[in-house]
């Protein structure tokens, strides 16, 4: 047994990101980023505590339309969660814009734009982009422009080996829709090394330490902490509130599981895409197409849930 928990041992191996809207379990946890995404702010201005910064955007932006109500309660929570995280925030676009490059570059600028108008600087800021071949051609661009992306609903090598051509900051992989998908489809229960979650992200990881890519590669959407202790050592883990207090009593050691030095003995070949090259991949790996494609549709319909909510508190 070790004195310390396996939350502190974890944080010696990898950056652990707090995967939540819920800012009380930011302080107990100090994780050193945060994301967020349309679902968890959907929930969290559902509860007494958040629902004041549903009404201040309301107030804050009367006449404005719902879409910048939106924009600014995402910056509302973004500031939030900024004096508490040492840092970046993810925020993320609309999902619905996922397909269009052009509507995304411009809803990441409205955003920075936001943020800087409250003195935050860029840096500390990460825009969150479904990874479809729109959305990783619009962080491109960002990147280009010194505006810092994460792309999200990553659930196949073809867009992780994207992201990293285009010179993308981070991307997160799904680890437990991944399983999801592969307990449901295969009728059969998945655990350590073998879950095809874990063997997604550390192929990812592999293939990017071994070839030198500098995208960061974060861990996302964890079912179980199995599933993060088999990933101790990825660059960032991002992880719920209930994983992280399980961490925390666990006093287990835990050994690091990912490093640069075992992607380099991989046996991993080197991959170049083309917009037809990654659509016939993202279609032939099934998982990948349909767990994008329902990841993107849930997000819309969040956005549209919190819509509704803001027309009802108008």
């Amino acid at each position: 047994m070790s004195s310390t928990h396996q939350l502190d041992q974890l944080k010696s191996y990898t950056k652990v990101v707090a995967d939540t809207g819920d800012f009380e379990s930011m302080k107990a946890y100090a994780p050193h980023d945060a994301t967020t995404n349309p679902s968890l702010i959907l929930k969290a201005v559902q509860k007494d505590e958040y629902k004041p910064l549903l009404l201040k955007a309301v107030k804050d932006r009367a006449g404005a339309s719902t879409d910048e109500i939106i924009d600014y309660l995402l910056i509302l929570f973004g500031l939030e969660i900024l004096k508490i995280v040492p840092g970046r925030v993810s925020t993320e676009t609309d999902a619905r814009l996922s397909f269009d490059t052009a509507g995304t570059i411009a809803k990441a600028h409205t955003l920075i734009d936001l943020y800087a108008k409250h003195g935050i600087a860029k840096e500390r800021i990460l825009i969150k982009i479904a990874s479809t071949w729109e959305g990783i051609k619009a962080a491109e661009v960002l990147e280009k422009e010194g505006i810092r992306c994460n792309l999200t609903l990553l659930f196949a090598m073809p867009q992780a080996v994207a992201c990293a051509e285009g010179g993308i900051q981070l991307i997160s992989p799904f680890v437990g829709r991944i399983y999801d998908w592969y307990k449901k489809n295969e009728a059969k229960e998945y655990s350590g090394a073998e879950d095809p979650g874990v063997k997604s992200v550390r192929a990812i990881y592999n293939y990017y330490k071994k070839f030198g890519y500098k995208t960061e590669v974060m861990g996302a959407s964890f079912r179980n902490i199995g599933q993060i202790q088999e990933l101790a050592g990825c660059d960032l883990l991002t992880i719920s509130p209930n994983l992280l207090q399980e961490l925390k009593d666990n006093t287990e050691p835990l050994s690091r599981k990912l490093s640069p030095e075992s992607a380099q003995a991989s046996d991993l070949t080197k991959i170049h895409l083309d917009e037809k090259t990654f659509r016939l991949m993202l279609n032939d790996d099934a998982m990948g197409t349909e767990k994008l494609s329902e990841g993107i549709r849930l997000f819309a319909a969040d956005a549209v849930k919190l819509e509704k909510l803001i027309e009802q508190n108008r």
